[in-house]
């Protein structure tokens, strides 16, 4: 596997209040927020997300870390890491936020996300603050 970029996803109910503390006291810059998720950026290659937990995401940690590695080919990624002998909690999946996506753990119980990017569906379009969506 060869990332693109990487980053941690921090899983809170404070997402506001994250939001707001790391664009206030950090200079952080918001690139995506669609209320349950924001994306906050540093610099070039420099990001960190914050993310409510989901009911409907049961490979979604309630609270904790999540890594984010962003790839250039989601699926052929998932089939060498299936050859390679990992399970991943499911198969890839495209979502409407921007991506198509799937899940595993590492040996310490950190969730790591793998995905492509992909075209946000029309809802999620408006959440990317920076420029062009995806």
């Amino acid at each position: 596997m060869r990332p693109t970029t990487a980053s941690p996803a921090i899983i809170t109910p404070h997402v506001a209040a994250s939001r707001d503390f790391y664009v206030r006291h950090l200079g952080a810059r918001l690139a995506f927020d669609c209320g349950w998720f924001i994306s906050l950026e540093f610099g070039p290659g420099l990001s960190v997300q914050f993310m409510e937990p989901q009911a409907d995401q049961p490979t979604c940690a309630t609270t904790g870390l999540t890594y984010n590695f962003c790839v250039a080919d989601v699926d052929a990624t998932y089939k060498e890491l299936r050859v390679s002998g990992v399970t991943p909690d499911a198969p890839p999946e495209d979502h409407p936020w921007g991506d198509r996506g799937f899940a595993l753990r590492d040996p310490n119980g950190v969730t790591l996300y793998i995905y492509s990017d992909r075209e946000p569906a029309p809802e999620f379009r408006a959440a990317y603050l920076t420029g062009a969506a995806q």
